[in-house]
């Protein structure tokens, strides 16, 4: 008899929930958060499993490797859809109800998988979110400078991150107390900077090293950040059956509402990855605002621009950048800039 399993993993402890094929509950039990634990329970069951399903949160990669490493059937399954089944399903959130769902979840197939990363693409995530955390952390350290001298009538103005330095100790020369208090920021700014630094040079080598990526910045307005995250956050190009589909995989589509006579489309949903949209939305800033040589692509969005306005026109060209890149990517080819390239399979494709 076929059984199915539902985990609800917490950071120390994982709530275990396995069914028959009727439903019923088999067996339940709290077992360590820990791939060979999960392994070692599964191991001493009766039947074989037919589906072993876990939520999608910070532990379960690492899990999900495990455990289809070990052979298991496991699933990881979208975030949302599994809170609108179990919500349904159950009044009191426990970590027992919940591994109870979970399993009936798996028995009756009413689950979304989604894509677990391979680890290569965790490692280029991983290293995209540390530089985009020293980034943020030095210009927050700049901007506390930069807003208490300014309380004392010292203006640091505009000025490089180079001189940066130079420029605070210029305007604090003679004030003993606000240069005391300055110099400890300046050498935290000065390490974050380092470190910042450190972490941009391994992005470069990293895609330096890509072929994958390189290709995806013949593509006007894509750098090495954009591309290194499109391939980090894509990972799979084949697990999309139409590049259409990585628009909307983005959160780049509108929200439609139709009931009845009613039906009117809305902002963009903002689903899925954050950091990829937001980095197709700086490529396209940057084709419509800084890029000088002209390509059909931006003839495009400078059409939209005027039809609709330069905003809808930036969101407009990111999801159509997303759309290029994948078939790019799964062709193989380069970003033609000539006008008749519209021909092209990359450009057509959007």
């Amino acid at each position: 008899m076929k059984q199915y399993a539902g985990l609800d993993v917490s950071l120390e402890q994982t709530s275990v929930c396995v069914v028959d094929e009727a439903g019923t509950v088999v067996r339940e039990a709290k077992v360590a958060s820990d791939p060979e634990a999960l392994i070692a329970f599964f191991a001493v069951l009766d039947s074989a499993m037919a589906r072993i399903g876990l939520e999608a949160g910070p532990l379960s990669q690492w899990l999900h490797e495990g455990l289809a490493g070990a052979g298991l059937p496991v699933i990881c399954v979208e975030t949302r859809h599994m809170k609108a089944v179990l919500s349904a399903a159950t009044v009191n959130k426990t970590d027992r109800n919940d591994a109870r769902g979970i399993a009936q979840m798996m028995r009756a197939g009413l689950y979304r998988p989604v894509h677990v990363k391979t680890v290569a693409s965790q490692e280029r995530r991983m290293l995209l979110t540390s530089r985009k955390l020293l980034v943020h952390k030095l210009r927050d350290v700049e901007n506390e400078i930069r807003g208490t001298l300014r309380n004392f009538g010292l203006k640091v103005g505009a000025v490089g991150k180079r001189r940066f330095e130079g420029r605070i100790l210029e305007l604090v020369r003679g004030r003993q107390t606000l240069a005391a208090i300055i110099k400890p920021m300046l050498r935290v700014r000065a390490v974050l900077l380092a470190e910042c630094d450190t972490l941009h040079r391994m992005v470069l080598a990293m895609v330096r090293d890509d072929a994958v990526c390189r290709r995806l910045m013949t593509v006007p307005g894509v750098g090495p950040v954009v591309a290194l995250t499109f391939r980090a956050t894509v990972d799979v190009p084949a697990r999309f059956a139409r590049s259409k589909a990585v628009g909307a995989h983005f959160g780049l589509t509108p929200r439609k509402y139709q009931s009845g006579e009613i039906e009117r489309s809305g902002r963009i949903s903002k689903c899925g990855d954050e950091m990829m949209r937001t980095a197709l939305y700086e490529a396209a800033n940057s084709i419509l605002t800084r890029t000088t040589r002209w390509s059909w692509l931006k003839a495009w969005a400078m059409g939209v621009a005027k039809r609709r306005g330069m905003q809808k026109a930036k969101v407009a060209l990111a999801r159509r950048l997303g759309v290029i890149l994948h078939r790019m990517w799964l062709n193989g080819t380069e970003f033609h800039w000539r006008r008749e390239a519209a021909e092209h399979p990359a450009a057509t494709a959007a």
